[in-house]
């Protein structure tokens, strides 16, 4: 399993994500994170996500889950051509109902195991890949529920992680006070985490869990 898992946008190492692709340069951009936002804001967003992997040397293609809501099957054979996912940072819990309603977490956790992909981002990327998501509401709204999504919350990340995360920790982000509840959160309820300040990312490969940056 391959993941890049910044606090904010690339972090400081970035070098780290081009390793996990071994030379590989498909890139599917998904930026359904922010799908709360104005929806003409929405191409600002997947131009500048596009951006970061140009600057890596990648070739960067939008995936808009919601074309893929009860299409899992379609969404498989797109992401079937792609080498790395890069998911925008955003509302989590946005962002966990687009990967079930399209049916990407399942093709998530398949090709992770079957290690046919790179799975990176930042933010609520990660906060998705957790074991429960129980926290996060002191930073993100579950109650959020953009145009043809369904309300239902979802609580259960996709288990890939065996701890959760901070992201932003007192870090120069306009989040970064709320996230000091979700450490607090946390550490009364007994949970094992890692607090990333921007910069810094998670990296998992062959060699295990580190902190970079």
């Amino acid at each position: 399993m391959r993941l890049y898992l910044s606090s904010f946008t690339l972090g400081d190492r970035p070098d780290e994500l081009l390793s996990l692709l071994r030379g590989k340069k498909r890139a599917a951009v998904i930026v359904n994170a922010a799908d709360a936002g104005p929806e003409e804001r929405r191409p600002t967003s997947v131009a500048r996500e596009i951006g970061f992997m140009a600057s890596l040397g990648l070739e960067a293609t939008d995936v808009d889950l919601r074309h893929y809501f009860g299409r899992q099957d379609e969404l498989g054979a797109v992401l079937a051509g792609f080498d790395l996912l890069w998911v925008r940072g955003g509302n989590c819990f946005v962002l966990r109902r687009a990967l079930r309603m399209s049916g990407a977490d399942e093709i998530i956790v398949d090709r992770l195991s079957r290690d046919t992909i790179v799975y990176a981002g930042y933010s609520a990327a990660m906060a998705v890949l957790v074991p429960h998501m129980r926290g996060m509401e002191l930073v993100d709204d579950p109650k959020v529920v953009p145009s043809g999504y369904d309300p239902e919350i979802l609580w259960q990340g996709l288990n890939l992680l065996p701890y959760t995360v901070a992201p932003h920790y007192r870090s120069d982000h306009p989040e970064s006070p709320m996230i000091e509840d979700v450490v607090a959160y946390f550490i009364d309820n007994h949970l094992p985490f890692i607090a990333l300040r921007d910069g810094e990312a998670i990296v998992i490969d062959d060699d295990g869990d580190r902190v970079v940056g």
